[in-house]
């Protein structure tokens, strides 16, 4: 039986580590050699659910072709998004919550995608329509993945579909969401001891839009200031991507989790497409951006729309 690996995005964040965790024990279930693998680093938050829930993190790869010649995807599907040499595998499935861009395939493959909040809201319905039982410690990270992705049921992309299955996994894995998830948020939030370059890389993807080549990047924080004391240094940073990666936008989003606003840092030709877009002035190339909390769904879909036209 051939192994097949299951991986989300690079940088990947709570969502991709559990999914691929989770999708991983589905396909075992039913017969499948499946194993989770990451595309990079596991941050604070991801690595608070693992210690919770006692799972080591999937092993890092860089390459997927020399250890398998199928892969499933699960939380996202953009090319520029996913393994350096994704093209030389043969992919058989994608589970995913977002957008469908700069994707194709020489092969018929399952492709499930919902506009729900979290991947991990999907493979709760996909474990259900199996008949198979979610390990306690497994709904414990799919928990931990719809309260990352819906920002504990305040962001704008959770439906009631994600609630209803966090609360039912909530109950399989014995933990309060509430108080659990509160706990994760505040964890991920502590970016004490996180390098500049960190900083910029924790949660970041990149994306086509019209001609433009955008990047995105968004941490959550408890107190917005104590990031943008370092924009000197961020901008930096910043700048040094840009011009190596020749971009036309990056875009530096800190999350207040309290507040479920977010401060952008946008740097880049096309930078006014942020201001047309939100209807704002950058001032020393910051802006706060009220309301706006998800990248999913208030970030990326508007600036696709401005810079597509």
């Amino acid at each position: 039986m051939e192994k097949v690996l299951v991986f989300g995005h690079k940088n990947p964040d709570t969502d991709t580590i559990c999914s691929a965790i989770a999708y991983a024990d589905l396909k075992k279930q039913l017969g499948m050699d499946a194993e989770p693998v990451r595309l990079g680093e596991v941050n604070g938050e991801t690595q608070f659910a693992l210690d919770t829930f006692k799972f080591d993190a999937p092993r890092l790869v860089e390459k997927v072709a020399i250890e398998a010649d199928a892969v499933i995807l699960v939380d996202h599907n953009e090319r520029q998004q996913s393994a350096d040499d994704i093209d030389q595998v043969r992919i058989l499935e994608v589970i995913d919550h977002h957008r469908i861009a700069n994707f194709e395939t020489s092969d018929p493959l399952y492709y499930r995608a919902e506009p729900v909040g979290c991947t991990a809201t999907i493979l709760n319905k996909i474990y259900k329509e199996n008949s198979l039982e979610i390990p306690k410690e497994v709904a414990g990270l799919m928990l931990s993945a719809i309260i990352s992705d819906s920002l504990l049921f305040k962001s704008p992309t959770c439906t009631e579909q994600d609630t209803a299955a966090a609360f039912e996994l909530a109950e399989i894995a014995g933990v309060d969401a509430e108080s659990y998830g509160l706990e994760m948020l505040k964890a991920g939030a502590d970016l004490s001891g996180k390098t500049i370059e960190q900083l910029i890389t924790l949660d970041a993807k990149e994306f086509a839009m019209g001609d433009a080549k955008v990047v995105i990047a968004q941490v959550n924080a408890v107190d917005t200031n104590e990031v943008m004391a370092m924009q000197t240094e961020l901008e930096a940073a910043i700048s040094a991507v840009v011009f190596e990666r020749n971009l036309d936008l990056f875009l530096f989003v800190v999350t207040d989790i309290l507040i479920n606003d977010s401060v952008v840092l946008a740097l880049g030709s096309k930078t006014d497409a942020v201001e047309k877009a939100y209807d704002v002035e950058l001032f020393n190339n910051l802006a706060v951006l009220k309301g706006v909390v998800s990248r999913k769904k208030q970030i990326v879909p508007v600036l696709t729309n401005i810079l597509s036209n």
